[in-house]
């Protein structure tokens, strides 16, 4: 989406799409990463509760997002984070940060790795460190120098 040439040399800040999926309808640890990655200097876009993986998805195409950052609580992670996985592949969001976040057993991590999660935050992760994390990866999977 940017001319080669610039790709390595413009700072830009990360935009994030932040999302609810499923039926899960807790969302204040979701909030608290949005207003905490947007004091960071992203731009974040709050999808709300219960989106499916293809409105996650679309949302991320239709915002021409860095990050797709997916909170769970519900312990359905195992079974929607794939659908996202599958859509973002079909739709060629190769490039596209996935990170996952909430009440996740510590023996799933390396399932949703498997499946193409770059990172999994797990309760009681900082918010500082999440932050930094998510900035190194958009960095490394983006080739781009962001402004945060």
């Amino acid at each position: 989406s940017y001319p080669v040439g610039l790709c390595n040399t413009m700072e830009r800040k990360i935009k994030v799409i932040v999302a609810k999926v499923g039926l899960d309808g807790h969302d204040r640890g979701a909030k608290v990463i949005a207003r905490a990655l947007k004091d960071a200097g992203m731009e974040v876009v709050y999808t709300g509760l219960r989106q499916t993986p293809e409105q996650v998805v679309k949302a991320a195409i239709q915002e021409d997002a860095d990050v797709i950052g997916v909170s769970i609580l519900s312990g359905a992670h195992l079974e929607l984070v794939p659908m996202i996985v599958n859509l973002m592949r079909e739709k060629g969001l190769n490039d596209v940060v996935l990170v996952v976040g909430g009440v996740i057993p510590p023996q799933d991590v390396p399932k949703l790795k498997e499946m193409g999660v770059d990172e999994v935050f797990l309760p009681g992760s900082s918010l500082k460190e999440t932050i930094e994390k998510i900035k190194q990866l958009v960095e490394k999977k983006r080739g781009i120098k962001v402004a945060v």
